[in-house]
């Protein structure tokens, strides 16, 4: 009953001739625009568009990186959320009134499968690095040979293919792909969700993500915490001194220690990841099934997971020393250009 006054109140919205808001605050009758979705939207495609492209520099400046091979999906992930941040251009424009030439559902539909898919490739790419993970720590003698630059430039092919897939039967009135486009009027108003669909995005999308991120990582930690277990028992055999030296007299040191702390930063972006995304799933879920639909919800659910694709780059700038020590250097040498151009003297890249 609530949901269908709500839907009411926007459509004599509409027809009065203010503006189309889904947090309608009352500042509508004052300002000629949603000023709140206005300022939420603008603040999170500046955070994207920053922190990835940060990333992508750094990544290109930064040859450390590059020596694990989920570098390849890191950098996927970032230009996918780069992407994310660029389209969230439209539905600002959308909402200072920019886009009134345009086809409505035309313009609903494809910015709504256009983050629906780069959406899904980041998901797709944080289930692909923790198999890379598991590979990586089960069997470390023949990853080499089993995780090859060419078999991860098909994954990532193979990623981009499914993900435009598996949303393209929106596009034929089959069901929504999401609620990203809802601050455009006929999104809100005329595109419904539908179970099927529903069903079978979260069938083939959303649960194989999710079981495989679960079952690599509690692998991965159980495999780390043996490993600790039977280092703490060595130690406690012999002196710290004999424990800690190999056979050629040098100190040895763990490399299960370093795939742990390496699996703990890309656990981290996949946690933030999934509790940015639960509530959207689950209004998705509840809307779809016909039991909960609200359009603040709907906003603050799609936004809360679309910043997602800012706190990706974020946590990975402050947990990995690698990304960090890049950092620095690209700070540095910017820096010192800067200095140079005052200067006058040339600018060169100091290798």
């Amino acid at each position: 009953m609530n949901s269908s006054l709500d839907l009411l109140d926007l459509e004599l919205l509409n027809q009065s001739g203010s503006p189309f808001c889904l947090l309608d605050m009352g500042y509508s009758q004052i300002f000629n625009t949603c000023l709140l979705e206005v300022a939420i939207i603008l603040l999170l495609t500046v955070l994207i568009i920053s922190g990835n492209l940060v990333v992508i520099f750094v990544f290109h400046c930064a040859p450390l990186l590059h020596h694990h091979t989920t570098s390849a999906f890191i950098q996927t992930m970032a230009y996918a959320d780069l992407l994310v941040g660029v389209s969230c251009l439209i539905p600002s424009l959308s909402l200072l009134h920019h886009l009134k030439g345009l086809d409505e559902e035309l313009t609903c539909k494809v910015f709504g499968y256009m983050v629906s898919v780069l959406k899904s490739v980041s998901m797709a790419s944080l289930a692909c690095v923790s198999v890379d993970r598991y590979m990586a720590i089960t069997r470390p003698l023949s990853y080499a040979t089993l995780v090859t630059p060419c078999r991860i430039r098909v994954c990532i092919l193979l990623i981009w293919l499914y993900s435009a897939l598996i949303f393209l039967p929106s596009f034929f009135g089959w069901g929504k792909p999401g609620y990203h486009g809802d601050v455009v009027e006929w999104c809100a108003m005329e595109w419904g969700t539908k179970p099927l669909f529903t069903s079978f995005i979260v069938a083939l999308l959303y649960v194989p993500a999710a079981m495989t991120v679960c079952f690599t990582y509690a692998n991965i930690f159980r495999i780390c915490r043996q490993h600790t277990k039977e280092i703490s028992e060595r130690h406690a055999r012999f002196s710290p001194q004999e424990s800690s030296l190999g056979q050629d007299g040098q100190p040895q040191h763990a490399p299960a220690c370093t795939d742990k702390r390496y699996a703990m930063v890309l656990f981290r972006i996949t946690s933030v990841f999934y509790l940015l995304w639960l509530p959207y799933i689950l209004y998705f879920l509840l809307e779809s099934a016909g039991i909960y639909r609200h359009p603040v919800a709907s906003f603050l659910t799609t936004w809360l997971a679309i910043s997602n694709s800012f706190c990706n780059c974020l946590i990975y700038s402050l947990t990995n020393s690698a990304f960090r020590k890049g950092l620095k250097r690209l700070c540095s040498f910017c820096v010192q250009q800067r200095y140079r151009q005052r200067k006058g003297g040339p600018l060169c890249l100091e290798v």
